[in-house]
């Protein structure tokens, strides 16, 4: 191909391109006001899922241990980080001013939320305290978590993406579908 026929090419690739980010964004584009707001009682069903009035409440931007699932200590012994996840989910919204919102659904239809108690962003807490790994945001409170080795940083373990995969539960959102669920939830679209 002569080089302006390649020219040519990669401006339409880059007008296509621009496009499809164009319709995605539109697509996406919502109101504040359409987030769907849940208040408790919450039932707490694992590390990242809640449940409320019938309906299943997926934490955003965060994977907690699976309820099954074991992580090992420093010392080399075995502890429940998954039953962990699951009471520290439930010290944070038990008994307490608690609202979570989203706006989009996973493919198991779970409402994506952000959940905010007194203290701030709950699921921002779980992932600094070590209950959970993060995804989009909160990547650097994971960090220091990781660093101070708290949770479970303080020994090892595997993701739950990973354990899920090996142990059969239910498998995660790709991180494809994490990507867009994220995208989703601060755009206000729905989700795969």
């Amino acid at each position: 191909m002569t080089r302006h026929l390649l020219t040519l090419r990669d401006a339409a690739l880059a007008a296509a391109l621009l496009g499809l980010l164009l319709l995605v964004a539109l697509r996406l584009d919502g109101d504040e006001d359409e987030k769907e707001a849940v208040s408790g009682p919450f039932q707490v069903i694992d590390g990242d899922t809640l449940s409320a009035g019938g309906d299943r409440l997926r934490l955003a931007g965060i994977d907690a241990p699976e309820l099954a699932q074991t992580c090992t200590t420093a010392e080399g012994g075995a502890w429940d980080c998954g039953t962990a996840a699951r009471a520290a989910l439930a010290a944070r919204v038990g008994g307490m001013d608690v609202t979570c919102s989203g706006r989009a659904r996973d493919r198991y239809h779970r409402l994506l939320v952000d959940c905010l108690g007194k203290q701030g962003s709950i699921n921002r807490q779980l992932v600094a305290d070590g209950f959970a790994v993060a995804f989009g945001d909160y990547a650097r409170d994971e960090a220091k978590a990781r660093q101070a080795r708290r949770g479970i940083w303080a020994g090892a373990f595997d993701r739950p993406r990973d354990w899920r995969s090996v142990h059969g539960a239910r498998a995660q959102n790709s991180p494809l579908d994490e990507a867009w669920n994220w995208l989703a939830s601060r755009f206000g679209g729905v989700g795969p």
